[in-house]
């Protein structure tokens, strides 16, 4: 966040709190899911000359903060654009997913100076974001190859039967632990699935509109290092799905 009081979303106080108090035995990786929404044009504060007229998604370009993730342990499990939207508000534009080793890796990032200057970024070009804590519950050991493309659901509240879909292949699916920085709504369940063709998303879609609320977004995959970060993280007890 680099902020107490980001313009992009609201810091989940009560869950900070908790894990400041987190002790350090206790501590672990966690995997941030980030929803993401662009600004069309990113607001500096004080933009020099390169930045005028800079895109929202320009701006989070710019901003990527690879360098202090390295440094704290962290990896980039997956990034990609959101290319068609089935479900969910707002219509969100990018979608990432960092593994952090602990909370108090992801608390230690936000101050260092290098994260800091590039968090000017985010600032000017990030509408508005959900980021919430996520552990995996399970993953593929094997996607026998899927291709097709990539489904994110997000949700809470029953998501209908468990079952097997026509066309779908699950790659990963999370828990939620909370909220980091959005609004007052709270998730529970994150599905990632491979879909062969339309009417497959389409019942992803259908499956999904079961819950309370759900966003169900099919997304690019430029960074898919999904199921990697769940199999080399150091504590990792999920166990993989046949």
């Amino acid at each position: 966040m680099a902020t107490t009081n980001p313009s992009y979303g609201m810091p989940n106080w009560d869950m900070i709190k908790a894990w400041f108090a987190m002790p350090p035995e206790e501590d672990g990786p966690f995997w941030a899911l980030n929803l993401m929404q662009y600004k069309a044009v990113a607001t500096y504060d004080d933009a020099d000359e390169a930045a005028v007229g800079r895109s929202g998604k320009e701006a989070d370009d710019a901003y990527a903060p690879l360098s202090p993730l390295q440094a704290i342990g962290a990896m980039v499990a997956f990034h990609g654009d959101v290319t068609d939207q089935r479900g969910g508000s707002p219509a969100w534009d990018r979608v990432g997913i960092v593994r952090y080793p602990s909370r108090s890796a992801f608390f230690a990032m936000q101050q260092r100076d290098d994260f800091k200057d590039q968090h000017q970024h985010k600032e000017a070009g990030m509408a508005f974001t959900i980021v919430m804590a996520c552990h995996p519950t399970s993953y593929a050991a094997d996607d026998g190859g899927a291709g097709g493309s990539l489904v994110l659901t997000v949700s809470r509240g029953g998501t209908g039967p468990d079952r097997a879909l026509a066309g779908v292949t699950t790659l990963a699916t999370f828990s939620v632990e909370g909220v980091i920085v959005g609004d007052e709504r709270t998730f529970d369940h994150v599905r990632f699935e491979m879909v062969d063709d339309a009417e497959a998303v389409a019942r992803v879609a259908e499956r999904a509109a079961a819950a309370e609320e759900a966003h169900v977004v099919v997304v690019e995959r430029d960074i898919d290092d999904l199921v990697a970060s769940i199999t080399t993280a150091s504590t990792a007890t999920t166990t993989p799905t046949d």
